[in-house]
């Protein structure tokens, strides 16, 4: 077993986050969004496009899209995190979602209009690809830190993603911006070889820590039980234990519910930009860069932040300010606006998330063997946020034909995640008191 706070071994674990953010920064939040939107919009049918013989909204599309494959995640990670518990063998399966999600972004290489069946599913395994990679990434975080270093040790896993995720960025812009410097004529060509680089980068890098972390132990005690069995008995026990415990029962539903507006505004911003204000993928990109600087910087304060008022408090402060996010955002009207709204958005995106991952991994026992089927609770609820945050912002979009009402609507989802953070700080200021 490896030991604890290991800097060889976290390292290792954080250029996981190098390796896959690429997927992250480049297929959904800048190149992507902005190839999938000038190529599925035309004089002749608008903004519709036509999916195995039904009709959609191009966006709405991708984001239904997004919704089904983290369905899929929502209903598989129970079983496969718990298997990898019963097994020892979550570091395979996290082996195995990395190369379905590296080898669907290099299938997107051939994503063209008239493959728009192609292009779509590509596009979903690859989501399915990145977030079942990342819950067996994120069950290791109390396997190799200790409890008062594993706010460190998770913002310095995005930290690495972030800055991995710029390095490919740059790298796909060049072809983006310069073409012809290249030789390139073909205008789809930069695009699409930024989706191959990705999946190669992704793919890549991940040979480090598969390389470095540990692969788990073996639970063997009952030979008689069959290994989907023994996953679901798993399972059942992590739950029952869930029940009792009153901090992670009051922090689950916040974190559900703010995890519904965070998650969708990262997923949707650039298809946001690029159809509403019409921005090209050039400033998408900038915009993007923005973000993942400032993101940098937000993920190590929120962590300096949390040491001095607590986690509950900071994220409560930093959900009030995703709150007026939803509600600038249904107002800005122009680049300069998005650009700063951009600069807010990345300085608490990088915070809330690296900060939500270790404020679970201290709710639980510190001594648990089974974080896998643990953090199945985690990444299942995140999940489950997403395909209720996405589901809901193309369905508004559908009805309503605009993208502004479904930002206005993923405000009352922090609202409601707010509600339960301050029942939380509550339960967890009477525990103190005892």
């Amino acid at each position: 077993m490896t030991a604890k706070n290991d800097k060889k071994t976290i390292r290792a674990w954080a250029m996981f986050d190098w390796a896959n953010s690429a997927y992250n920064l480049v297929i959904t939040s800048t190149v992507f969004p902005a190839y999938y939107v000038a190529i599925t919009e035309n004089t002749q049918n608008g903004d519709r496009v036509t999916f195995f013989g039904h009709s959609f909204v191009n966006t709405a599309l991708s984001n239904y899209a997004l919704a089904a494959a983290y369905l899929v995640i929502v209903l598989m990670l129970p079983i496969l995190t718990s298997i990898a518990d019963y097994r020892g063998s979550k570091k395979t399966f996290m082996q195995f979602f990395t190369w379905l999600g590296a080898i669907a972004c290099c299938c997107l290489y051939f994503f063209k209009l008239d493959s728009l069946e192609l292009g779509i599913i590509c596009f979903a395994l690859a989501a399915i690809g990145y977030s079942g990679g990342f819950v067996f990434y994120n069950s290791y975080l109390p396997e190799i830190a200790t409890i008062d270093k594993q706010d460190a040790v998770s913002a310095k896993g995005f930290s690495y993603g972030y800055i991995g995720s710029m390095i490919i960025q740059i790298i796909c812009f060049v072809f983006v911006l310069s073409p012809e410097t290249f030789g390139i004529t073909d205008k789809s060509f930069p695009a699409r070889l930024s989706f191959l680089l990705v999946g190669l980068w992704w793919i890549g890098f991940a040979q480090i820590p598969f390389k470095i972390l540990p692969g788990g132990t073996a639970k063997v005690a009952n030979q008689q039980v069959s290994v989907l069995r023994g996953g679901f008995i798993e399972l059942g026990k992590v739950w029952q234990q869930v029940k009792h415990m009153p901090l992670l029962k009051r922090y689950l539903p916040a974190f559900f519910f703010y995890s519904m507006g965070v998650q969708t505004i990262m997923l949707a911003a650039a298809g946001f930009g690029a159809k509403v204000l019409h921005l090209p993928t050039t400033s998408l990109i900038t915009v993007i860069l923005i973000i993942q600087l400032v993101a940098i910087a937000g993920a190590h304060l929120m962590s300096k932040l949390s040491e001095r008022y607590g986690n509950v408090s900071v994220l409560t402060g930093v959900v009030m300010i995703w709150i007026l996010i939803c509600v600038a955002a249904y107002f800005i009207s122009n680049a300069v606006q998005f650009y700063a709204l951009a600069a807010v958005v990345g300085l608490v995106m990088g915070g809330i998330q690296s900060l939500s991952r270790s404020t679970y991994s201290k709710y639980l026992p510190q001594d648990a063997t089974d974080t896998a089927s643990y953090f199945s609770f985690y990444d299942v609820t995140e999940k489950l946020a997403i395909v209720g945050g996405m589901f809901s912002f193309a369905l508004i979009e559908d009805l309503t034909g605009s993208m502004r009402n479904s930002i206005l609507a993923l405000g009352c989802f922090f609202v409601i995640g707010l509600v339960w953070l301050f029942a939380l700080g509550k339960a967890e200021g009477s525990k103190k008191a005892l």
